[in-house]
């Protein structure tokens, strides 16, 4: 059974189907201030109707684009300055990703969750400097890494005496520009962490659309009713207002209008899974 830990009011781990399903969402990048508040306020919304545990997500520093003509932020300082005043001023936890352990102590003054990139789950530094700051660390398994490979990153950010890790399933590599969903994993690394899985993140197609990465949207809510199913204890989407005109993940992000009935219909298979698993009708 994996552990279990609080982030501000949200709480991760438990029994595996059974507990409050929590959802880290928003922009992938931090486009501008008042888009990320615009998107944190809509979402929060959606979320408080539903009674989901709510934690925001955009990165102030998207490091890995394809190209390097792409968009990648406002930067370490400006990027930190609007989490934290967005957090500050909407009581939400917040998750962005660290590429670098020189700013992992800067970002946990902002942010709640430091986030480990895909690309970066083996970097030991990365990982010790994420766990020696006391947030809770989310470490998103590499479309390279087997899921019982994981184990050794979660370890490197425990050996700090962290103990607030947790994993995130976005895909593996399959051929050239693609991802596939092993949906064994959910529960191999839920034997050593609590997981998440991202939905839009796994219907990407990597640096499949001329410099930048493809995406097959269409797919998420069939992705997220399985991943529920299978018993996760968190739900990672990256959510715009105008997908078509985002500034990153555009092509594989879940348009806002969509996520109330995707999340209503989670909601009612994590239901299913709870009695099925309490023996209830």
């Amino acid at each position: 059974m994996a552990n279990s830990f609080e982030i501000g009011p949200v709480h991760v781990g438990g029994d595996a189907g059974t507990g409050r399903l929590f959802l880290i969402a928003g922009p992938c990048v931090i486009e501008s201030e008042a888009h990320v508040r615009t998107m944190a306020d809509a979402i929060q919304r959606i979320a408080t109707d539903l009674g989901v545990p709510y934690i925001f997500k955009a990165s102030y520093d998207k490091a890995n684009r394809t190209s390097v003509k792409s968009f990648r932020g406002p930067g370490l300082v400006e990027g930190t300055r609007i989490l934290a005043r967005l957090a500050r001023e909407t009581g939400l936890p917040v998750l962005t990703d660290v590429h670098e352990p020189a700013h992992c102590e800067a970002v946990a003054e902002a942010a709640d969750v430091l986030q480990i990139p895909a690309f970066l789950c083996r970097q030991t530094d990365l990982l010790v400097a994420a766990g020696k700051t006391g947030r809770a660390v989310n470490i998103k398994k590499g479309q390279f890494v087997a899921p019982w490979d994981m184990a050794h990153p979660v370890e490197k950010v425990r050996s700090t005496g962290n103990e607030r890790v947790f994993l995130t399933e976005r895909g593996s590599s399959f051929g050239y520009n693609n991802l596939v969903v092993d949906f064994r994993s959910l529960a191999i690394m839920r034997g050593m962490a609590p997981v998440v899985f991202d939905g839009t993140h796994s219907v990407q197609q990597p640096s499949a659309a001329n410099g930048v990465s493809g995406g097959q949207p269409e797919f998420i809510p069939l992705l997220a009713r399985a991943a529920v199913a299978a018993g996760v204890d968190g739900l990672f989407l990256e959510v715009h207002d105008d997908p078509a005109h985002a500034k990153s993940d555009g092509a594989n992000a879940l348009d806002l209008k969509l996520l109330k009935p995707l999340l209503e219909t989670l909601l009612a298979i994590r239901q299913a899974s709870g009695q099925a698993a309490s023996g209830g009708a």
